[in-house]
């Protein structure tokens, strides 16, 4: 395990990491998530292993520090994580992320183009989302206030995200875990689209199949995002399909 200070205060986000070539990887987990769990078998397949990797956790989740005054928004997320890449000495690295790490992926090449050359991401929020109350996600998180998620909310919602994602969201900082999820669902100006198809390094959009076509896919594909429905799997690709989505995954980042 390694970390960095990424704030005034001396926060840290930590990772683990181990050795092998460069470019390096970086794969950056969800909202209440954490990246060992959910990419360890992945970024160790033999299809992907021999890299130089980063599994790191944002503030607030996993093995990282939980502070209470942070922002938590996709701004400060990416601005965090390059804190911590740079003081790793990444450039350049190939960044596979998931869900609400997507959405700080797209962030932190637009605000850091040094850090990243390619990226791939994984049924990232790409839009601005309404809140609603009993949905599982972002958008579920933030039909609640602050004050609502801390005194009650956090244990309803822990019983629609079952006990698969509460086994690490249960170890994110309640207030970290509620304002990324609004701030995630409110989303950014130019919104996450919009610098996506911005970008000029390759990108990469894996999505469920089921789920049928990805929203706008045409105007990403126009812009040069590859799009790849994945086969036999929710949200978590890597853990649902994991032999797809390391296939997927070394197919975008092949050179």
């Amino acid at each position: 395990m390694r970390g960095a200070v990424v704030t005034e205060a001396g926060d840290r986000i930590r990772w683990v990491e181990w050795a092998g070539d460069e470019p390096c990887r970086v794969y950056v987990h969800g909202l209440g998530a954490a990246s060992g769990p959910y990419f360890t078998a992945v970024a160790t397949h033999p299809s992907l292993a021999g890299r130089r990797s980063l599994l790191v956790d944002m503030l607030g989740h996993g093995i990282s520090d939980r502070p209470t005054d942070f922002d938590y928004s996709l701004e400060a997320h990416a601005d965090a994580l390059a804190r911590a890449l740079t003081a790793a000495g990444v450039t350049g690295a190939e960044l596979v992320a998931h869900s609400m790490g997507g959405s700080v992926g797209i962030v932190l090449a637009s605000r850091h183009p040094d850090l990243v050359s390619k990226l791939v991401m994984i049924d990232s929020n790409l839009d601005p989302l309404t809140p609603a109350r009993g949905v599982v996600g972002s958008n579920g998180i933030a039909a609640y206030s602050e004050e609502e998620f801390l005194a009650g909310g956090r244990a309803e919602f822990a019983e629609l995200a079952g006990a698969e994602w509460w086994a690490t969201m249960r170890l994110a900082g309640r207030e970290a875990l509620y304002r990324s999820a609004v701030r995630l669902a409110r989303g950014t100006r130019p919104t996450m689209r919009e610098l996506l198809l911005d970008l000029k390094i390759p990108r990469t959009y894996l999505h469920p199949e089921a789920d049928g076509p990805l929203p706008g896919a045409d105007a990403l594909t126009a812009s040069g995002v590859s799009v790849v429905p994945v086969p036999d799997c929710g949200h978590n690709v890597m853990l649902d399909n994991p032999e797809a989505f390391v296939r997927a995954t070394a197919a975008a980042l092949a050179d």
